[in-house]
């Protein structure tokens, strides 16, 4: 009971303290408001200009940022992966976005296990994440790769569920490592020539491939279990 009521006391400590970091220190939150505004505007120059402003920071930031929408703000990670691709290249972005992107799982999934559901639906919410669990229930491990190839998909509250569930860290860790890695050399080589009026028609291509991947994934599990 001494142990049950030491943990309860760190979570509460733990939430407590990024609490006053956000609200007693200005800058830290004028930082996530604009950060919050970028993600939402979905424009890739936007989230390329401010990494950018970082100078040699930039791939740090980058990284950072990854791991803030994964946590924060559960939007299309793949932004990110076009605006990495665009900066430093299509392989070192590709590694930049995957490794990220890996950090960003592996913590949103921690802090559902070490938290629970309560935190996890304030995070996220309560009608996304029971869909999610749906999706678990149906699909298992399945809907860790299927979620990771669509890019309309959280794939950031998948991972929060996993945290929710039995599944162990490391059956997450290698599903999620080998299910975003074909994505994000897709996202990467092709984020690396996005230039102009070709923005809307590979966004375009992108939809009807993911569908496609969707679909066919989703036929291959129907047949399995008839």
């Amino acid at each position: 009971m001494k142990q049950l009521k030491q943990s309860t006391w760190i979570k509460i400590g733990i939430l407590l303290l990024f609490a006053a970091i956000y609200f007693f220190i200005k800058p830290v939150q004028n930082t996530v408001k604009q950060l919050f505004l970028i993600f939402r505007m979905l424009d890739v120059s936007l989230i390329k200009g401010y990494i950018l402003s970082f100078g040699i920071w930039a791939p740090i930031i980058s990284f950072l940022l990854m791991i803030f929408q994964s946590v924060m703000a559960p939007l299309p990670a793949f932004m990110i992966t076009f605006a990495n691709a665009s900066l430093f290249g299509w392989v070192k972005g590709a590694l930049l976005s995957w490794s990220s992107a890996m950090a960003g799982a592996v913590l949103c999934f921690y802090i559902a296990r070490f938290y629970g559901r309560e935190v996890v639906e304030k995070l996220t919410s309560k009608f996304a994440l029971e869909n999610v669990d749906r999706f678990f229930d149906k699909y298992g491990k399945y809907a860790i790769l299927i979620a990771r190839l669509l890019p309309f998909i959280s794939f950031d509250i998948v991972s929060y569920a996993a945290g929710l569930t039995s599944m162990s860290f490391w059956s997450f860790f290698w599903a999620t490592g080998l299910g975003q890695l074909p994505a994000t050399i897709i996202y990467s080589y092709v984020g690396d020539m996005l230039v102009g009026g070709t923005k809307k028609f590979v966004f375009g291509l992108l939809i009807l491939f993911s569908l496609s991947v969707f679909f066919f994934l989703l036929k291959q599990i129907w047949g399995k279990k008839n």
